[in-house]
This record gives structure tokens, sequence and C-alpha cells, in this order.
């Protein structure tokens, strides 16, 4: 476990140690699943190409429901990774965008998106002599 210090606002320094993801309660586990799933991936990947708007992004995101979408939104919006903007104009225009912190975790997540693309042959392959061998492929 390592310990540190962060900065937030409205103090100056909070002291965390480290989690344990193998822990059922584990905030950082209960992080690392938001992040892991495959719509904030999605989301953020888009967002990390500027700020659009939230019919923008349900229409780049193919097969997102409107529920989704904005559920995870919000998940991403209250873990300080995207921010979301309001212009009151009529109809209100609501933009969403990568914050900084957001942006931190998009390298890591870009490389697993480059290595599912450039790898998918090689899966499909696995699949394919895993299926002939096997007889419920499920």
């Amino acid at each position: 476990m390592q310990d540190g210090t962060f900065h937030t606002l409205g103090h100056l320094q909070e002291t965390w140690t480290r989690g344990d993801v193998f822990a059922a309660n584990c905030p950082t586990r209960q992080l690392l699943d938001r992040i892991a799933d495959k719509w904030s991936t999605l989301i953020l990947i888009v967002l990390g190409e500027g700020p659009i708007r939230f019919n923008a992004l349900k229409h780049r995101i193919d097969g997102v429901s409107q529920k989704m979408l904005s559920q995870t939104l919000k998940s991403l919006e209250r873990d300080g990774l995207v921010s979301r903007s309001v212009v009151a104009t009529v109809p209100v225009s609501v933009t969403y965008a990568v914050t900084p912190l957001g942006r931190t975790l998009m390298a890591a997540m870009q490389s697993m998106i480059d290595w599912a693309e450039t790898q998918m042959p090689q899966v499909a392959a696995a699949q394919t002599a895993y299926d002939a061998r096997s007889p419920d492929p499920h």
C-alpha cells in the first residue's frame, strides 16, 4: 500500500491510502469498474476529440441508449473525468468535454483500443480454433 496526499477544493491536503482492487468494497475497484465499462471508454475517447453536445455524442456512439449515455456521463462527471457546460439558449445547449483529470486516463484507454483493433485478426483466429474444437463455443 502507498500513502500520499492530494488537493481538493476546500481542503489543503487529504491523506489517501492506495486501495486493494481485489477487495469488493475498495473505492479504486469501483472506479475501475466504471472506467473499464465499454460506454465510459467510448465516451471518453469521443470527448477526447473535443467538446460535443449530448445528441451528437449519442449519434457518434452507435448502440448507446439515451438513458445509458445520460447515466454514464453523470458518473464520469461525478468522478471528475468529464465536465458539463450549460448555455441558456432556446433550447438549452449542453456540451460535454474531458477534464484534465480525464485526459490523464485517455492515453491508457487509447492503447487498449489500439491493441484491440490491431490484434483482432489473431483473436478471431483463436475464437475460430476454440469453436472448432469445443462442442459449445460459449
